[in-house]
């Protein structure tokens, strides 16, 4: 197989009621889904050129945006759209998402992505229903709030187990992590690294 070119990407993970019984919002990808058919996953896609263009509501925390570089506003702005989008839920502003995981697809899958993950408290982030799925597309089924001490229990892909290792770590704090997870395939070589 040839391999593909790595596209940006964001990923968001939304938590809710953190403060008794912590749930993770989760859809299921079609069965015919090119790239993770059947997986449990959290909102999110690929970013989009007009992504770069786009105007972010709020500002991230200069921690947030000295860890995402150049490319942070490009994708924080897909972070915001694919939530919409695949949910149909709204998050108002940029400025309760913390950037908190970074991983490259490896080689030979058919498409590969470097991923870079979101956290952030719905309950803060969102106003209306948190339980109103209907405005989403139909790009994942079965939305739903799973609770986080079950969620590992689902048909998930690898990387996303280890991600919610790390939501676990992280549900009960605003903070920003003393550094970020980086799971670096992008040669043939698989690296983990730590980005400061």
């Amino acid at each position: 197989m040839t391999d593909v070119p790595i596209k940006d990407a964001a990923s968001v993970v939304l938590l809710r009621d953190i403060d008794s019984t912590p749930k993770v919002l989760m859809g299921q990808r079609g069965k015919h889904a090119a790239f993770m058919p059947n997986k449990y996953v959290f909102p999110g896609g690929a970013v989009d050129p007009e992504d770069a263009q786009a105007t972010l509501p709020g500002k991230p925390s200069a921690t947030c945006q000295s860890r995402l570089g150049d490319k942070g506003p490009a994708l924080l702005a897909a972070a915001l759209r694919e939530t919409w989008e695949e949910t149909g839920l709204t998050l108002r502003d940029c400025d309760g998402l913390r950037y908190f995981f970074r991983a490259i697809t490896p080689a030979g899958r058919p498409r590969r992505f470097d991923a870079r993950f979101f956290i952030g408290n719905a309950s803060a982030m969102i106003d209306g229903d948190l339980d109103d799925f209907s405005h989403a597309s139909d790009e994942l089924s079965h939305l739903h709030w799973v609770l986080l001490s079950e969620a590992r229990q689902l048909n998930l892909p690898f990387i996303t187990e280890v991600v919610l290792a790390e939501v676990e770590a992280l549900a009960k704090t605003d903070q920003a992590p003393p550094s970020v997870p980086f799971f670096d395939n992008s040669t043939g070589t698989s690296r983990f690294l730590r980005i400061p």
